[in-house]
């Protein structure tokens, strides 16, 4: 199992994948609001989405396990 983690802290105010999705390298899974900046959190990893542990209105620090790919 590979590991999606932020790489800022922020708030999510976009989600654009759930679980069962498949994504590849570089592709946007978040949108994070942070210091009055949208910043897309890109996947480093290509796989199926296994669990997505954030939603849309929570906070998350840098380094935070965001989802669980397969």
């Amino acid at each position: 199992m590979k590991e999606l983690l932020s790489n800022i802290s922020g708030r999510v105010i976009a989600c654009n994948v759930k679980a069962g999705d498949e994504i590849a390298v570089g592709d946007e899974v978040l949108m994070v609001e942070s210091m009055k900046m949208e910043i897309p959190v890109e996947s480093e990893e290509s796989g199926r989405v296994v669990e997505l542990f954030v939603g849309v209105g929570d906070e998350i620090e840098e380094g935070q396990r965001l989802a669980v790919l397969a």
